[in-house]
């Protein structure tokens, strides 16, 4: 092959929760022995440089004893991340004539190299492949990586770098067993709300909250219950419709974050430690990836001891709860994810957490108690719809065991309101007042 030629190796980045077209390029040339990439790469971009010569060489292929420079295309945009690896990789074994131009056809390369030639995954594949699905393209990946069903039916998996050379097993790869995501019926069935004891008001305030959606705030002394009902909440809530289950593995894809749960049509639950900062709660960081309110998507977001996270980081969840949406501005430009979560809160009523508690003497005087209690602010009050006391099981409801209803027929009373709810929307949008109240 003429040393002038360039080759070009088509690739991908991740910006917020989308895949971006990368080209790269690849040109060998006269000169000190090397490979100079350009193209606004980053610190682990500029890396792949080691590992791809150890990849090559590892598998049986050469480095030849010339220039290479590998431009990645649009030169504006900054580069991140390990999956540029394997696309130049490619690129420098097709302009060597060690690979054949055919494997570039039609193919979206996308993988992290090992120094034995291994490719590994890397986060946001699931971006990847809708991002080849949308191009009518075939992703080039890790057989490692999860894809949980989405657009696979053009996704070629390997092994490593000598799986090139092999389009059979390419094939092999792409048509072995990644099925559609098996929703399950019931969620969290190991909590179920039929072992709750006496809490009839708490239960039947969340069974309205799953309805509306809306915020809840259990207010309690230590040992109530709080945590306990938030965390078999997920069990009465309807299974993820495919749409909203496509929504939220992309985003755990692009996090990085496990997808297996959510794969069975769990929905997802977050509970961040109170000292999480602004940037781990709403998103950020470099390179930007989503918060705990966009990893909630379509979900539960549950923060326990909420006078004990930092003010400003409560204030945050004001815009996200109005909107749905997390817009980010960064000097290379907005990022936005999505965030429609449902808030569960839980609070002692006073510092000591006994305020109002007839079983114990409650130790804070009413300044600290305001203090404490002003520290989840008006504004982010006004969105929370429900506020619901928590008391202690009396000891003889917890003898005499007085169960309350199960998940099962919670789920059941939430579907049904939720029926009630669509249709209710739906005639006063037609300005049917009348049959509403009928």
């Amino acid at each position: 092959m003429s040393s002038s030629k360039v080759v070009c190796v088509r690739t991908a980045t991740i910006r917020g929760i989308e895949s971006v077209p990368i080209n790269v390029e690849a040109s060998v040339a006269g000169g000190i022995p090397g490979v100079t990439v350009v193209g606004m790469p980053d610190s682990a971009v500029l890396e792949a440089r080691s590992r791809v010569r150890c990849a090559i060489n590892a598998c049986g292929f050469a480095i030849p004893r010339r220039h290479i420079t590998i431009n990645l295309s649009p030169a504006d945009m900054r580069k991140t991340g390990s999956g540029f690896d394997l696309p130049m990789a490619v690129a420098i074994l097709v302009a060597t004539g060690q690979l054949s131009e055919e494997i570039l056809r039609d193919n979206i390369f996308v993988g992290e190299l090992t120094l034995n030639g291994d490719v590994s995954p890397v986060r946001g594949t699931i971006a990847y492949a809708t991002l080849a699905h949308n191009l009518q393209s075939n992703l080039v990946i890790s057989d490692k990586s999860e894809l949980a069903g989405i657009h696979t039916e053009h996704v070629y998996a390997i092994q490593s770098l000598r799986d090139l050379c092999m389009h059979t097993k390419l094939q092999r790869y792409c048509q072995r067993g990644m099925r559609n995501p098996k929703i399950s019926e019931s969620c969290g069935k190991d909590l179920e709300f039929g072992d709750v004891i006496d809490q009839e008001l708490a239960t039947r305030a969340l069974v309205l909250a799953a309805i509306g959606s809306h915020g809840m705030l259990m207010v309690g002394p230590p040992g109530s219950g709080k945590t306990m009902l938030a965390r078999r909440f997920l069990s009465i809530l309807p299974k993820l419709a495919q749409d909203e289950l496509q929504e939220a593995l992309l985003i755990h894809s692009v996090a990085g974050e496990s997808s297996k749960l959510l794969a069975q049509g769990m929905r997802p639950f977050r509970a961040p430690h109170h000292s999480i900062s602004l940037g781990g709660l709403i998103g950020g960081g470099r390179p930007v990836l989503p918060g705990e309110v966009s990893l909630a998507h379509k979900g539960v977001l549950f923060l326990d001891e909420l006078p004990e996270f930092a003010t400003n980081t409560l204030q945050a969840l004001r815009q996200p709860l109005e909107d749905k949406k997390v817009r980010l501005v960064r000097v290379d430009g907005l990022y936005t994810f999505p965030c429609d979560f449902q808030l569960l809160a839980a609070a002692n009523p006073c510092p000591c957490g006994f305020c109002g508690d007839p079983d114990h003497l409650c130790t804070c005087t009413p300044t600290r108690i305001d203090t404490y209690q002003s520290k989840i602010g008006g504004p982010l009050m006004d969105r929370i719809d429900i506020v619901c006391d928590v008391v202690r099981p009396s000891s003889t409801k917890v003898i005499e065991g007085d169960r309350g209803l199960t998940s099962k027929e919670m789920r059941q009373l939430v579907i049904s309101g939720r029926e009630y709810r669509r249709w209710r929307e739906e005639q006063q949008s037609k300005g049917d007042q009348r049959a509403v109240f009928e």
